[in-house]
């Protein structure tokens, strides 16, 4: 996947389980992503402010915190726009229409073509 210049689309993993993080990670590098992680929506928001280049938001709903999933994705549509948002949980079923505009929902587990599908269709591809 080319853009700006050869550089890959940058994806935003918001997950606070190690483990699930870490194979979210490897399943969207593994499609042709950049990856950045963030534990919780804290860290999240705060790459956002530090980045330009995030394209889309992976964030798990059911997170500790003042901020869940869901509240992040709202804030994110609100803040940056342009961002894709994908939202999953393993306990929670959302309908897309829960999700800010544009959203996509994720039930756990995920395949490795379902993360990779929706991806590209976000981006475009």
């Amino acid at each position: 996947m080319e853009h700006l210049a050869g550089r890959r689309p940058v994806v935003l993993v918001v997950e606070d389980e190690a483990m699930l993080r870490w194979h979210a990670v490897a399943m969207i590098e593994d499609a042709g992503f950049d990856v950045i992680e963030a534990a919780n929506a804290a860290e999240a928001i705060a790459v956002l402010e530090a980045r330009t280049d995030i394209r889309v938001i992976f964030t798990d709903i059911q997170m500790p915190g003042s901020i869940d999933g869901l509240r992040l994705a709202h804030l994110v549509r609100n803040r940056w726009p342009p961002i894709k948002i994908i939202a999953t949980s393993g306990r929670l079923r959302l309908r897309d229409c829960e999700l800010p505009e544009g959203g996509r929902f994720l039930t756990k587990p995920y395949s490795v073509n379902e993360i990779t599908g929706t991806l590209r269709e976000l981006m475009g591809a």
